[in-house]
């Protein structure tokens, strides 16, 4: 964008629209205006160049923008996604983090599979039916009201680019670009609202790291510094779904 601008800048000089930031054109220009001389007008076939240039200069801008809808193509086209996570909880009352890890396996048709390993080892799964956690008899469904359900489901819907159903509770402002991009929601649900205050989320090809303030003063941060998209769940990954 910004090379746009000044792409437009020069243009536009070059028909005489912006003085040059040389001396001797500041001062002739002060000159003229203490003495109450005008600039000679410009000619029209010039004025239509400039003005012609400009518009082609902005219809750009608008064609190489990064947007929510290229945002969710992106996000949405690997089949499965899987890599190692780090997640901190900051908390007012202690001076340090609470850090779990564990790995993370992402479907686009299923849902999340979420296998923390430290401090203690714990598996979750996120899907259309709510957030279910492993014990000795199988899959367990749990209460789906609370701050940690809240989170899972707003991490399965991030990683998967879902931002029509994120923009149902959140306002969303999208920057940067395919590459390099950060996506900040504030809540406008009354229910999110109490949870959370604001949501950042930075990436690239993919989610690279989430960061959720809550309301009372404690933050998360959860990083994905390795993420791998693939094109198949492993045998024990299905089995583990389909639970």
């Amino acid at each position: 964008m910004n090379n746009l601008w000044a792409g437009l800048s020069r243009a536009l000089s070059t028909v005489g629209w912006v003085e040059r930031r040389d001396t001797q054109r500041g001062a002739g220009l002060v000159a003229r205006m203490k003495s109450g001389k005008h600039s000679p007008a410009l000619p029209r076939s010039q004025i239509a160049s400039g003005l012609q240039l400009a518009f082609l200069l902005l219809l750009a801008s608008d064609a190489y923008a990064f947007d929510l809808d290229q945002l969710s193509a992106q996000l949405a086209k690997p089949a499965v996604v899987r890599g190692p996570l780090i997640q901190e909880k900051h908390l007012r009352a202690l001076p340090q983090p609470l850090t779990s890890r564990g790995q993370f396996v992402l479907s686009r048709d299923l849902g999340l599979l979420w296998q923390l390993q430290s401090p203690l080892k714990q598996d979750y799964r996120i899907d259309g039916q709510g957030i279910a956690k492993r014990t000795p008899g199988g899959w367990q469904q749990q209460p789906g009201q609370d701050v940690a359900a809240q989170q899972s489901r707003l991490f399965l819907a991030v990683l998967k680019g879902d931002h029509s159903g994120l923009a149902r509770d959140f306002e969303l402002q999208l920057s940067g670009t395919a590459e390099a991009w950060q996506l900040r929601l504030v809540p406008n649900s009354m229910l999110l609202k109490q949870i959370f205050s604001r949501i950042q989320i930075d990436g690239g090809a993919l989610v690279q790291r989430i960061e959720l303030h809550e309301t009372q003063g404690d933050h998360s941060v959860l990083r994905l510094p390795e993420s791998q998209a693939g094109d198949a769940l492993s045998e024990q990954e299905q089995r583990d779904f389909a639970q």
